[in-house]
C-alpha cells in the first residue's frame, strides 16, 4: 500500500514515517520543511507548501495522513489568522483534493485541546467541546471538515491526540514532559504551574501505534477518536519526571509548584479506539523519560532554536513580513 504523509517531517512524522516503512508501507511525503528533514534518506519528500498540491499529487496512494498545520497554542495565539487558514481550511482542502484523486482513506492528527475545560470526568468522543482558543477552535474545524467528506468510498479517521511527548530526531523540548526533562537535567528544577490540571498525555512510540492502527483499519470505520498513554495531573507528571531522572542522573530534583490559573483542564477516554482500532497503550509517562534520557548525548545546546516550534514560526513570519516590503 502506498501511504502519503501530509507534514511528514515534523516531530511525529520523523517518527511515523520509519515505522511505516518498516511495516512494509511505501511512504511518501510532502511538506514544507519548516523544520528540516530528519528523515531516512530512501524516503521521497517533496518540499511544498500543502495548499500549492493538486489532486495529481495525491494520484496512486491508497491513504493520506495529515501531520500538518499550526501545532501548539503559542503558535495558534502569535498568528490566529495563519492558524485558522493551516488548522482550519488545509484539512479540508486536502481531504477534498484527496478524494477527488480516489484516495481511499483520511487520517487527520486532531487533538484533545478540543475539549478546552472539563469537568472533573472522563470525556469521551461524544462530549461536548468548549475549547474557547485559536489552537482548539482550528483543530474541531479541521476535523469537523475532513469528516464531512466522508462516505462508503472515502474513510476518515481523526485521531484526537493527548499531548504527544518523548525523543524524535525533530526534535522539540516546548512539550510537557520533554520541557520538565530538560530543566531537570540543567538546572534541577521543574516548574510546575499548576499542579492540579488534567492532561491526556501520549508517548510519542504510543502516537505511532495509533497511527498504524488506523492505516490497518477496515474501510467502514471513520469517525473520531480520543488517543492517549493516560491521563495525569501536571502535579503527577512532575512527580513521575522527577523520580525518574533522580534515579538516572543521581542527584536531587527541585519542584517549584505555583498556582497560576490555566483554562485548559481535560481527561479522556481512549475506550473507542481500543474496541475499534484496536489501540493499546505501552507507555508510562517514566517511560517517556527514560527514552528521552537515551538520547542525552544528540541534544547539545536545549536552547536551540529548532527545539521550539514557536521559535521557528517567528523567524519564519519577519522573513515572509521583509520579503513583502
Amino acid at each position: 500500500m502506498k501511504v502519503l504523509v501530509a507534514g511528514g517531517a515534523g516531530y511525529i512524522g520523523s517518527r511515523l514515517v520509519p515505522s511505516l516503512l518498516e511495516h512494509g508501507y511505501e511512504v511518501g511525503v510532502i511538506d514544507a520543511l519548516w523544520f528540516g528533514n530528519h528523515l531516512p534518506p530512501e524516503v521521497r519528500v517533496v518540499r511544498r507548501d500543502l495548499l500549492e498540491c493538486r489532486p495529481s499529487d495525491f494520484e496512486g496512494y491508497e491513504q493520506v495522513v495529515f501531520l500538518a498545520g499550526i501545532s501548539n497554542d503559542p503558535m495558534a495565539e502569535y498568528d490566529p489568522a495563519e492558524n485558522f487558514i493551516q488548522n482550519g481550511a488545509l484539512p479540508a482542502y486536502l481531504a477534498f483534493i484527496a478524494k477527488k484523486a480516489g484516495v481511499r482513506r483520511m487520517i487527520y492528527a486532531s487533538s484533545c485541546s478540543i475539549y478546552g475545560y472539563t469537568q472533573d470526568r472522563l470525556y469521551d468522543e461524544e462530549a461536548p467541546v468548549a475549547c474557547g482558543y485559536p489552537y482548539g477552535i482550528s483543530k474541531l474545524q479541521g476535523e469537523r471538515a475532513a469528516l464531512q467528506m466522508a462516505d462508503a468510498a472515502f474513510s476518515v479517521i481523526a485521531l484526537r491526540q493527548g499531548t504527544v511527548c518523548g525523543w524524535s530526531p525533530r526534535m522539540r523540548f516546548d512539550l510537557i514532559v520533554n520541557t520538565m526533562y530538560k530543566t531537570a537535567v540543567t538546572s534541577g528544577v521543574i516548574t510546575v504551574n499548576n499542579p492540579s490540571i488534567w492532561r491526556p498525555v501520549l508517548d510519542i512510540r504510543d502516537t505511532v501505534s495509533a497511527f498504524t492502527r488506523a492505516v490497518q483499519a477496515g474501510y467502514a470505520v471513520s469517525g473520531v477518536f480520543n488517543v492517549a498513554s493516560g491521563n495525569f495531573t501536571v502535579g503527577q507528571v512532575a512527580d513521575h519526571v522527577k523520580d525518574e531522572i533522580e534515579e538516572r542522573i543521581g542527584r536531587r530534583v527541585r519542584l517549584e509548584i505555583r498556582s497560576l490559573d490555566d483554562l485548559r483542564n481535560y481527561k479522556v477516554s481512549c475506550e473507542r479506539a481500543r474496541v475499534e482500532l484496536g489501540f493499546q497503550p505501552q507507555y508510562s509517562i517514566r517511560d517517556i523519560v527514560a527514552d528521552l534520557h537515551r538520547h542525552a548525548d544528540e541534544y547539545g545546546d536545549f536552547e536551540r532554536e529548532e527545539y521550539y516550534n514557536i521559535r521557528i514560526f517567528k523567524t519564519l513570519a519577519g522573513a515572509r513580513r521583509q520579503l513583502a516590503v
